[in-house]
């Protein structure tokens, strides 16, 4: 399955608008990544640096990412294009793709004694500052903690 990343699209056209502007507009702060409840993953440890990307230990310093993701910066222009060869890398080894939305992907995979591990790939950049092509956007990997595959609890039927 590929997944196109809005993310790139989405930078590319404000940097477009942006230049037909006069007048710059204010940047505006990145938005502070949401904090998930519950217990959190780890930086992915088993993930190449593939051609388009380099190694960004610190993930760009955006959203908290540091020390929480193994992170690539890639140019805006080809975020989308580096992503999908991730994608195929990571089915290459197992991985299926699950679920995702515009910049994220959720990959699992089945573990040998049974139940299965999980894995997302997140697309970002930094919102502060002008969008162009050649701008930095990056891809997070983390683990999913626990076992992805594991039957969520029923649901209390609801009162009458």
């Amino acid at each position: 399955m590929k997944t196109v990343f809005a993310v790139a699209t989405a930078a590319l056209m404000m940097a477009g608008s942006a230049l037909a502007q006069t007048t710059p507009a204010p940047a505006t702060p990145a938005p502070a990544a949401p904090v998930p409840a519950g217990p959190q993953g780890v930086p992915a440890t088993d993930v190449p640096v593939l051609p388009g990307a380099e190694l960004a230990p610190d993930c760009g310093n955006l959203y908290g990412m540091n020390g929480r993701a193994f992170c690539v910066a890639i140019l805006l222009a080809n975020v989308a294009t580096v992503a999908d060869t991730y994608i195929a890398d990571f089915e290459g080894k197992g991985w299926l793709v699950a679920a995702g939305d515009d910049n994220r992907v959720i990959f699992v995979k089945r573990r040998d004694g049974g139940g299965c591990d999980g894995l997302q790939m997140q697309a970002f950049y930094d919102t502060s500052r002008p969008a162009a092509p050649t701008s930095l956007g990056y891809l997070g990997f983390a683990t999913i903690p626990g076992n992805v595959c594991a039957a969520a609890p029923a649901a209390a039927p609801a009162a009458q």
